[in-house]
C-alpha cells in the first residue's frame, strides 16, 4: 500500500502540476518512488483535461524535469478518502478544500505546502499564483517548490511511518 500526497492549486495548470513534477523526480532520487504516490488538482475545475500552462511546463523544462504527462484535474471530497497528506499552495485552496472535507477531522488533514518550506516565515505560507505574470514569477515558484519539496521528502520517513 503506498502513502499518497495530493498537492492543489486553483486550476492545476501552474503550481500543483509543477510541485507533482518535482516532488515525483525527489522521490525516485530518493527512493521512495515505490512507496509514495504523487496526485495534483485544483479547487476550480475550468482546466480539467488540459495540458499544464506552456509557461509553467517550460520553466521545468529548463530545469531539467519532464513536464509532458500532466492533465489538469479537479478537487472534489473523494480526495481526502484517496489521500494520506492533503496540500494547499494557498489559503484560498486551503479554504476550498476545508470546505469540501466531510467531517472536521478531515478538514484538520489539509495543510500548507509552504509548511515544510525551510525559508517560510509566520504569515507567509502561501505559493503565489505565477499565472498572471512573466517568467520570472514561474521560476521564483520553481525554486520555491524544489526547497520545500527537499524539506517534504526528508520529513517523509517520519511521516510514513506515522
Amino acid at each position: 500500500m503506498s502513502y499518497r500526497i495530493a498537492l492543489v492549486c486553483l486550476g492545476n495548470i501552474c503550481r500543483s502540476p509543477m510541485a507533482h513534477v518535482v516532488l515525483e523526480d525527489r522521490l525516485a532520487k530518493a527512493g521512495l518512488d515505490d512507496r509514495v504516490e504523487v496526485v495534483s488538482a485544483g479547487t476550480g475545475g475550468w482546466h480539467e483535461g488540459e495540458s499544464m500552462d506552456s509557461r509553467a511546463a517550460d520553466v521545468l523544462r529548463s530545469a531539467g524535469y519532464d513536464p509532458s504527462r500532466h492533465v489538469a484535474r479537479t478537487f472534489n471530497t473523494d480526495w481526502f478518502v484517496e489521500n494520506d497528506l492533503l496540500l494547499a499552495m494557498d489559503l484560498s485552496n486551503q479554504a476550498d478544500m476545508s470546505d469540501q472535507a466531510p467531517t472536521v477531522a478531515e478538514q484538520a488533514r489539509v495543510r500548507m505546502f509552504r509548511e515544510f518550506d525551510p525559508e517560510a516565515i509566520e504569515g507567509d505560507v502561501e505559493v503565489p499564483d505565477p499565472w498572471y505574470g512573466g517568467a520570472s514569477g514561474f521560476a521564483a515558484v520553481l525554486a520555491m517548490i524544489e526547497r520545500t519539496t527537499d524539506q517534504l521528502v526528508e520529513q517523509l520517513p517520519d511521516l510514513l511511518e506515522s
